[in-house]
């Protein structure tokens, strides 16, 4: 009955999302570590720190429930230069029998001061949408369904996004993003119609307050994201780093489309870094599931440009 359930629901969002000729949802709601790795959902934030990074992040919502949506993402930046910085990325998401992969490159261009440095950010990216095509044998699907068979080549686009991420006085932290900023859609359908977009943002303030007598280092953070076909949302998140940021911790809650508490943990060893988030939500369909998991793995591969100032948001 679940298998069933939760087919049903991905058929009637896929079948009328495509319809409608506009994507499912925007990738970038989906990660709830952007107030600590805020490449993920910035390109305004590639190559800020000072050094080369490797990045995975799993994700996985609404664990054990049958379908539900799981995403892993790669992730490398870094600079070239005093100024200049550049990212590759690469994510799959899927989602019941809805799947989704997203290629993307970045760029981005610093400017800094004694007390100020910002990056500004462009990024293009390639995403495709698909129903699987082993779900197709599924005997509650007709393989003759001409809708099924006409979808399974899926939709492909091409977005351009843009960013903007600085940190001022090595306290206060800011960024916006304008996700699909432009948005065309590489295939047509039957009836021969393009998609249109609409424009959503992210909007990221946080303040980086230093305790120096307890090593330790309290970072609250408010994450606004109006995103397509995305309940609009907030992220009420504090993170605390301890023992020169070698250990980290933090509590979270997200209020508007969905209402979820959770927490992180994580640990920096060098030039290796793990993190840990898990969230439950306060709805009904919470009974159904075990919340979701995020993890993130990051490396840094060696140092950039000598001349950047201290990484933000909990980048080493």
């Amino acid at each position: 009955m679940k298998k069933l359930l939760s087919i049903t629901i991905i058929t009637i969002l896929f079948l009328g999302t495509i319809h409608s000729q506009v994507r499912l949802h925007s990738e970038r709601g989906i990660f709830t570590q952007g107030h600590i790795h805020p490449v993920l959902i910035n390109p305004g934030a590639t190559g800020f720190s000072d050094s080369q990074n490797l990045l995975f992040n799993f994700r996985n919502t609404w664990a054990s429930f049958p379908g539900s949506p799981s995403s892993y993402t790669f992730n490398y930046d870094g600079p070239i230069g005093n100024r200049i910085g550049i990212g590759a990325q690469l994510m799959s998401d899927r989602f019941a029998s809805f799947e989704t992969l997203k290629g993307l490159l970045s760029v981005s261009y610093s400017i800094e001061s004694d007390v100020n440095k910002i990056g500004v950010g462009i990024s293009l990216e390639y995403l495709q949408h698909t129903i699987s095509s082993d779900d197709v044998t599924n005997i509650l699907v007709d393989p003759n369904d001409a809708e099924i068979l006409n979808r399974l080549d899926g939709s492909q686009f091409f977005d351009l996004s843009l960013g903007a991420y600085g940190v001022y006085d090595d306290k206060l932290i800011y960024g916006l993003t304008l996700p699909s900023l432009v948005s065309a859609m590489l295939n047509e359908f039957d009836n021969g119609t393009q998609g249109t977009n609409d424009i959503g943002a992210i909007a990221h303030v946080g303040y980086r307050h230093r305790l120096p007598q307890y090593d330790m280092i309290v970072e609250p953070s408010i994450i606004f994201k109006y995103l397509m076909l995305t309940p609009t949302h907030v992220d009420l998140n504090i993170k605390v780093d301890l023992l020169d940021e070698a250990l980290t911790g933090g509590l979270s809650y997200t209020v508007g489309g969905d209402e979820r508490f959770g927490f992180l943990a994580g640990v920096n060893l060098d030039s290796f870094g793990f993190y840990y988030s898990y969230n439950i939500s306060s709805h009904d369909f919470q009974t159904f599931n075990n919340g979701s998991h995020e993890l993130t793995l990051k490396y840094n591969i060696g140092s950039g440009s000598k001349d950047s100032v201290k990484p933000a948001m909990g980048d080493k």
